[in-house]
C-alpha cells in the first residue's frame, strides 16, 4: 500500500514506454529474434552510417596523398634520369675505347634512354644497348645488329669496364674469336684475362692467341664409343697443351718449329700462372672435331 500510494500517474510517460516497447516489438520482429542480436545490427548500420558519411573526407584524403606520391616520384624519377644520362655518356665513352683492340675499330656503343608514358618503379625511362659496328651504319639494339661473335665482343668490352661492379660471378664467352685473328686475337685473350682478375671466365674457342692466355686449358674432342657419339674433355698441361696450341695454330704439332711457336704464345701470355693473384681462376676451353 505504501508503494502503491508512492507512484504518480502520469500518461505522458505511459504513452512513452509503450511507444518504445512497440519499436522494440517491431526491431526484434525485423532484426531479432534476440534483443542482443537486433542491438548488434544497429551497431553495425551506425558504422556503416558513419563510413558513408565521412567517405568524402576521406577520398580527399588519398587524393591528396596520392598527389604528393606522384609529385615524389616525378621528382626522383627524374634524378634518376640525369644520374643515368650521365652515366650512359661515361659507359658509352669506354665501350668505345676498348672495341677496336677487340676488332671492331669502326665500333660505337651507345646506351639509349626510351622516355616511358609514365614512370614506374624503375624510372622514367627503358634502357636499351644500341651498337653501330660498321661505317655508315644507324646505331641498332645491340641484340639484333651483331652477329654471335660480335656480340661475344661487346659483352666481353661491357664485362671489362663493369668487371669491378659486376656480382655474377662465371661469365662464359662462346665463340668469342668469330671473324678475328692475329693480332686482335691476342688483344680479345689478354681482355678476357684482365676480366678474370674480377670473375671466373670459360672461352669456347677454335684460336690459339685465345687459348693461350688461359690459366687452364680443356680440349673437348668428340668421338666414339661402342657405336655412341661422345664428348670427351682432359686439362691440358705441359707438352700436351705446348703440342695443342701447336695444332691449332695450324702446323705439325710435331714439327718443333710449330711447338717452338705454341711455347712462345704461351710464355708471352704468362699461362702457366696457377692464378691471377687476387686467387680468381678463370679457365678457357678450347674445342675441336675429331672423327
Amino acid at each position: 500500500m505504501e508503494y502503491e500510494r508512492g507512484v504518480e500517474l502520469d500518461p505522458e510517460r505511459l504513452t512513452e514506454v509503450q511507444r518504445r516497447r512497440d519499436l522494440v516489438y517491431r526491431l526484434m520482429k525485423k532484426h531479432g529474434p534476440s534483443l542482443s542480436e537486433t542491438i548488434e545490427t544497429g551497431r553495425r548500420a551506425r558504422a556503416e552510417l558513419d563510413l558513408v558519411e565521412g567517405g568524402e573526407i576521406d577520398l580527399r584524403a588519398l587524393e591528396a596523398r596520392e598527389q604528393a606520391a606522384r609529385e615524389r616520384l616525378a621528382s626522383d624519377a627524374a634524378a634518376l634520369t640525369a644520374l643515368r644520362v650521365s652515366a650512359a655518356e661515361r659507359l658509352a665513352s669506354a665501350v668505345d675505347a676498348v672495341l677496336p683492340e677487340l676488332g671492331m675499330a669502326d665500333g660505337h656503343f651507345t646506351a639509349a634512354l626510351l622516355p616511358r608514358e609514365e614512370p614506374g618503379a624503375t624510372g622514367a625511362e627503358d634502357v636499351e644497348f644500341r651498337v653501330a659496328l660498321n661505317v655508315g651504319h644507324d646505331a641498332r639494339p645491340l641484340a639484333r645488329a651483331a652477329s654471335g661473335g660480335e656480340l661475344s665482343r661487346v659483352m666481353l668490352a661491357l664485362k671489362t669496364i663493369l668487371a669491378r661492379l659486376d656480382r655474377v660471378p662465371t661469365l662464359i664467352f662462346d665463340e668469342v674469336d668469330a671473324g678475328i685473328g692475329g693480332r686482335v686475337g691476342l688483344q680479345v685473350g689478354e681482355t678476357m684475362r684482365r676480366v678474370a682478375a674480377h670473375h671466373q671466365v670459360f672461352a669456347i674457342s677454335h684460336l690459339p692467341q685465345i687459348a693461350a692466355r688461359a690459366h687452364h686449358h680443356i680440349l673437348v674432342a668428340k668421338g666414339a664409343r661402342g657405336g655412341v657419339t661422345t664428348a670427351d674433355t682432359r686439362v691440358l698441361d705441359g707438352e700436351e697443351r705446348v703440342h695443342e696450341v701447336a695444332r691449332m695454330l695450324g702446323g705439325d704439332p710435331e714439327s718443333e718449329l710449330s711447338r717452338a711457336h705454341a711455347r712462345e704464345l704461351l710464355e708471352s701470355a704468362g699461362a702457366t700462372a696457377a692464378a691471377s693473384t687476387n686467387g680468381t681462376r678463370a679457365a678457357a676451353k678450347a674445342g675441336r672435331r675429331s672423327r
